[in-house]
């Protein structure tokens, strides 16, 4: 990403906010900035920044949204009803340099309206990324390996839900902020893990969305520092993304973490995410995100996986189990009781896990099971399951992983 993209998205959710605020109609306001980031990611490599980045993009943004509520009559009415409750030169945009909005940062309160809980789950990602994230409509299709016009459909039933539900432009009310920004965590959370486990495609990682979902995550944890969930998630990130290097080999080829050449990772990262997780845990309440990120510190910090500490990992992911009744902790935490009890407590474990219905038809519970199976030496039964794990798979290098290893016991 350029200097000037990486301007344009991190100023895309102020700017919209500052719009959103001033004339209230999101839709049309996320579309005008949208204009604009394209307007400046043309002319900014050209000609130069402006002195003000900020103010421009508010300038060009609000002239657009001007000119689109004076073209459309039918709203002639609401814009009078609007202009006597407003100064006067409130639909005017202000020249670069005198904005009048100063300096407030509303990325938070776009995050919150983006994740409105009326919005279903990939109305919440799309529209967070499209609105906060400044990415087109096109980059998010692709990201997602969805035709644009039905990512654009997506974005724009969503925008169409905010108005029906008639949310406003502000911060929710305190009772409800917590569970709020949980939904935005999550949501965040969620366009990591598809940047950089690809549900579906021919590549491992999507880098624009791991690398959005980071910038998005430093941006809440400028505007939160003392919240330990949201230090906790960046963390969790910036220690998983250490490891994107060494994570594939020739042609793409999966490498799982044992087999790493953990001299490619990125110690700037590890670092960055060993000091937020310790801080966060020593200074705040505990929550998963941080557990998650502890356990992922453990791994980054040891230098060989032979030197893993692992029954260090298995007391987090016991207590990580009881804050977050999760199907994937609980995988996880099977792995970690084989790894220190031997595979076949952890193979005990799955066993329960098996009636779960959100892990019957998920790949990873059969792809764990068939290596705690070879853990176990029952060669028979670990391709069994691998070649069940490939069928389930949508990632091609995940599928291709799995045959390898199934066919390498054969």
């Amino acid at each position: 990403m350029t200097a000037v993209e990486s301007l344009v998205r991190e100023l895309a959710p102020q700017v919209l906010g500052v719009l959103v605020r001033r004339y209230e109609q999101f839709d049309t306001c996320e579309d005008a900035v949208q204009e604009a980031l394209l307007d400046a990611a043309v002319q900014w490599p050209e000609q130069g920044l402006p002195d003000n980045p900020r103010a421009w993009l508010i300038t060009v943004a609000a002239r657009r949204v001007v000119d689109h509520m004076r073209s459309e009559h039918a709203r002639r009415r609401r814009e009078e009803s609007v202009a006597v409750s407003v100064p006067a030169d409130a639909f005017v945009a202000p020249a670069p340099g005198e904005e009048r909005t100063g300096d407030q940062d509303d990325t938070l309160t776009l995050l919150f309206l983006c994740c409105h809980p009326a919005l279903s789950q990939p109305s919440q990602l799309a529209l967070t990324l499209r609105a906060v994230g400044g990415l087109t409509t096109a980059q998010i299709a692709s990201a997602f390996l969805v035709p644009e016009a039905t990512m654009a459909q997506r974005i724009s039933r969503a925008k169409q839900r905010i108005k029906t539900t008639g949310a406003s432009f502000a911060m929710p009310p305190e009772a409800e902020r917590a569970d709020r920004l949980r939904v935005v965590l999550h949501v965040l959370y969620l366009i990591f893990n598809e940047g950089y486990t690809a549900t579906s495609g021919p590549e491992l990682h999507r880098t624009e969305l791991t690398s959005e979902a980071i910038r998005l995550a430093r941006a809440v944890h400028r505007l939160l520092p003392g919240d330990g969930e949201v230090a906790g998630l960046l963390a969790l990130m910036l220690l998983t993304e250490a490891r994107r290097p060494a994570r594939t080999g020739p042609g793409g080829r999966l490498i799982p973490l044992a087999e790493q050449d953990r001299s490619l990772w990125d110690r700037r990262l590890v670092d960055e995410g060993v000091e937020l997780v310790t801080k966060a845990l020593s200074t705040t309440v505990l929550g998963p995100y941080q557990l998650q990120a502890a356990i992922a510190a453990v791994h980054d910090e040891a230098p060989t996986a032979e030197e893993t500490d692992w029954p260090q990992i298995l007391a987090l992911y016991g207590v990580l189990s009881g804050l977050d009744d999760n199907p994937v902790v609980k995988l996880n935490h099977a792995v970690a009781v084989a790894m220190v009890r031997g595979p076949r407590a952890g193979l005990e474990l799955l066993d329960r896990l098996a009636a779960d219905e959100r892990m019957t038809r998920h790949h990873r519970l059969a792809a764990v099971r068939a290596h705690l199976l070879e853990m176990a030496g029952d060669r028979a039964a670990a391709v069994e399951e691998y070649r069940e794990a490939a069928r389930l798979t949508t990632s091609l290098p995940e599928r291709h992983y799995l045959e390898d290893r199934a066919d390498r016991l054969s």
